[in-house]
């Protein structure tokens, strides 16, 4: 662990807090599955970028000029159960804080570390307990004033922090890469080995198992593996069903490995090859995804390129006689939404939807900078009970996703690796 990285990720938010100004960060808990058994933990993203740190309940405090963290307590017979535990003064030591305390001492130094701060940055929505803690402790601190003390006058969101996460740097861009080629293998794995009769499910643990023989964690998200008017479902992730001839699967799953993440979509058929009409949507929609990821540059609105992406669905759209009028009214009208209802990508990193604002407070639409990592994902989908649309393409789901690197005027496509073109996905079915 790389604790000289979290250890300037601190200071860079110390030298960022006025006087009077503290932020505070609460770690993740273990989350209860059923009874008494836990989910696998995994860390809150925003703790772990802040300070690497890999345990439980943890509570970072922030101010311009002090540093502290309430940690686990060493525990003999605990640690026998659970893992040894890093421990206060390790933990001081390891990311150069002013202060460590045991975890048991948080609830008599909480009300002394937010007297006389009149701003509090603190994420809300994460832990319901802890949101009224944090409201009940500033409302008592309000009621202090005749002993001339004060507690927060508001509490916002620390907006900076996620700042700070959109632009990657070269260490997190190479954690990425190595999220990418594991995931990789886990889609060319099932384009390999997807046939008529074998369950959805079953290409879930082709998935699972090539992730973790690879050292990820798993997938980074639920994965999405949809045969045929399933991939019309945009967040199916039931994957109960037979794969039949004739129907195309549909792919959406990324590794997670070290808290970073890919998310890639790849659709192929269940025969050997795609049929015409699969071929027809097919080639729609990547022609489309190629063009926005063209527009991925720095400088560009991050909306100009969901605007591009609808202009270039809605005119294929009314080439294959599906909409009908000019293509202003198609695009005004929103028309398009009936096969495209989503927008063409987001943030991508720590979390599969990535820390990070896409608008300002104006309204106005994000620039896309240098460093900043993105997916395009542009999709046609094609309601199997549609009636008013020809047979032929009901049932039809299609969506093509790739993980860009924001690179001056050149987009680094991070997962080109892996297989879109017809071809050459039609070369690896007949394998």
């Amino acid at each position: 662990m790389n604790y000289d990285l979290h250890q300037k990720r601190i200071k860079q938010v110390m030298n960022l807090l006025q006087e009077g100004e503290t932020l505070l960060l609460f770690a993740a808990t273990y989350q209860i599955r059923n009874r008494d058994v836990e989910y696998k933990f995994r860390q809150d993203s925003d703790f772990f970028y802040l300070t690497g740190f890999n345990e439980p309940n943890a509570i970072l405090v922030l101010k311009s000029d002090y540093s502290a963290m309430f940690v686990l307590p060493k525990d003999k017979e605990k640690e026998t159960w659970t893992g040894i535990r890093v421990g206060k003064s390790k933990t001081k030591k390891l990311l150069n804080l002013h202060q460590s305390f045991d975890l048991t001492e948080w609830d008599s130094k909480k009300e002394e570390l937010l007297t006389n701060q009149h701003t509090l940055y603190y994420f809300f929505g994460n832990n319901q307990n802890r949101d009224t803690e944090i409201l009940n402790l500033c409302s008592a601190l309000g009621k202090k004033l005749r002993d001339g003390k004060f507690g927060p006058e508001r509490i916002e969101q620390p907006s900076f922090l996620h700042e700070m996460r959109m632009i990657k740097s070269p260490e997190e861009i190479e954690q990425i890469k190595i999220s990418t080629e594991i995931t990789k293998h886990g889609h060319i794995s099932l384009m390999k080995k997807a046939a008529a009769g074998i369950y959805e499910y079953e290409l879930e643990s082709i998935l699972e198992n090539e992730y973790l023989s690879r050292g990820a964690w798993g997938g980074g998200y639920g994965h999405i593996v949809a045969g045929g008017k399933n991939a019309t479902i945009l967040h199916y992730t039931t994957n109960n069903c037979k794969l039949k001839k004739g129907d195309l699967v549909l792919v959406d799953s990324g590794a997670e490995k070290d808290y970073y993440t890919a998310d890639v979509t790849r659709v192929f058929p269940v025969d050997k090859k795609f049929t015409e009409v699969q071929k027809e949507v097919y080639e729609v929609v990547l022609q489309a995804q190629k063009k926005a990821i063209s527009l991925v540059t720095e400088g560009r609105k991050y909306w100009d390129v969901h605007k591009e992406t609808v202009r270039e669905l809605s005119s294929s759209l009314k080439s294959l006689k599906l909409l009908k009028g000019s293509l202003d009214s198609i695009i005004k009208g929103e028309k398009y939404k009936k096969f495209y209802m989503h927008k063409t990508g987001h943030w991508l990193g720590m979390d599969v939807h990535d820390a990070g604002k896409y608008y300002d407070r104006k309204g106005e639409s994000r620039i896309l900078e240098n460093g900043q990592v993105l997916t395009i994902e542009p999709g046609l989908y094609f309601d199997p009970s549609d009636t008013s649309i020809p047979k032929h393409f009901r049932g039809i789901g299609i969506r093509i996703e790739d993980d860009i690197l924001v690179n001056f005027k050149q987009p680094i496509n991070l997962t080109e690796s892996i297989p879109k073109e017809i071809k050459d996905i039609e070369a690896i079915r007949e394998g």
